[in-house]
């Protein structure tokens, strides 16, 4: 791939990763308004979070099986525009149940776009430059991540949380269509489209479920996706308490740390081509750690800045794991990336409604507590992966030895 077209790949993928954490996670920095509006508490109003990522995380099998018989890039458009219209839908929802069930729509829609996004750079980006190409991809998730909840906060500051939905909505149905002119209509690389039978999806989720290390990248997106999350989900109800005492628009400034992020999975991509996966994702999980500790402090100064760290630490995690994923699928990539997205929103999902109980029961320290242990539990995973030969080596190794072994008879 030319560096001119793979840029302009890279581009189209950081709009549908803008698209869909804005989407994804629009409701985040809400929640407080909406358990008020609504009535709920602060572990039921999670749910117009983990509703969409616990669906997402459902339907990214079923479409990365899609994406196999049909275009990747009309199966993302297609469902980058049907979740925008569904977010636009839970603007106006006039009753709790109403609001989760679109919401939980919009989950199942988005599942069309980061595993075949994934799937899709898998294929088309040169081996040399895929931790580049994906780490941009992630960028555009933690910069539409930042963008949704800031720009959330302010709007629902000025008008209601209602307006800023919606507006976000239109917004993203115009990356939608960005997303579209960018996009080659065909890969370098044409695939054979086939309409594989369940039992084929079935076969290929299995064998990539059967590789250990496979199975330690999708535990590791699981517990850093679930922390991530689960401390993103409350610490808008920690700073509007006392000594705090946030607005809801000063609550959403907390969400340009992401910007640490955006630099973080670029860096940590290009980085990890060069000096290799394991040592990157080891540090990542480190940094992490390291943020969620200082978040213990009661300082604003000192909360804001292990937000930031624990956010550049886990995107540097995500970006090196996604790619790594995509790295040791011999086959069946989009079944290996639906696999590892299916942990990653199950862990947001699971680790972020989870949160709500050890936030009642004890606090942010409960909270950290859940979060820190489920980061060890990565840094091991990490260790242990930083081990593990690389597929591609161990084949090409193979494929030097064979000629010798032919000859010994």
């Amino acid at each position: 791939m030319e560096n001119a077209n793979l840029w302009r790949v890279a581009s189209a993928l950081f709009l549908s990763g803008f698209a869909t954490f804005s989407l994804l996670y629009c409701t985040q920095p809400l929640l407080a308004d909406l358990a008020r509006d609504f009535r709920v508490d602060a572990a039921t109003s999670s749910w117009a979070v983990s509703a969409t990522t616990a669906a997402l995380a459902v339907s990214i099998l079923a479409m990365g099986a899609i994406s196999e018989a049909f275009s990747r890039r009309g199966v993302m458009f297609a469902c980058l525009t049907l979740a925008a219209f569904l977010n636009l839908a839970s603007a106006a929802a006039p009753r709790w149940d109403v609001l989760i069930a679109a919401r939980a729509l919009e989950g199942l829609a988005l599942g069309g776009v980061p595993g075949v996004a994934m799937a899709y750079l898998a294929e088309e980006a040169p081996p040399a430059r895929l931790g580049l190409a994906m780490g941009l991809n992630v960028s555009g998730a933690a910069f539409g991540g930042m963008t949704g909840r800031v720009a959330m906060g302010a709007l629902a500051q000025a008008s209601s949380w209602r307006i800023a939905i919606g507006a976000l909505s239109v917004a993203d149905l115009v990356i939608a269509l960005a997303f579209l002119l960018l996009l080659p209509p065909a890969s370098r690389r044409a695939r054979d489209v086939e309409r594989m039978s369940a039992g084929a999806h079935l076969r290929a989720w299995l064998g990539h479920l059967g590789d250990r290390a496979m199975v330690s990248l999708y535990l590791v997106a699981f517990l850093a996706m679930g922390a991530f999350v689960a401390v993103y989900n409350y610490l808008g109800f920690r700073l509007a308490l006392p000594p705090y005492l946030l607005s809801q628009g000063q609550i959403g400034l907390i969400f340009l740390t992401y910007m640490v992020g955006m630099g973080a999975s670029s860096w940590a991509g290009a980085l990890a081509d060069r000096s290799g996966r394991g040592p990157i994702l080891i540090l990542g999980a480190i940094v992490a750690l390291a943020g969620e500790a200082l978040t213990l402090a009661h300082p604003l100064w000192a909360v804001i800045a292990g937000v930031a760290t624990l956010t550049g630490g886990f995107f540097v995690v995500h970006s090196v794991a996604s790619g790594w994923v995509g790295r040791r699928a011999a086959a069946h990539r989009s079944h290996a990336s639906s696999l590892y997205l299916l942990a990653y929103y199950g862990g947001a999902s699971a680790l972020g409604s989870a949160g709500g109980w050890f936030w009642r029961a004890g606090g942010w320290t409960g909270l950290t507590g859940l979060c820190g242990a489920a980061m060890m539990v990565v840094l091991g995973l990490s260790v242990w992966l930083a081990r593990v030969p690389d597929r591609v080596d161990v084949v090409r190794a193979s494929k030097v030895a064979a000629p010798d072994t032919a000859d010994t008879g």
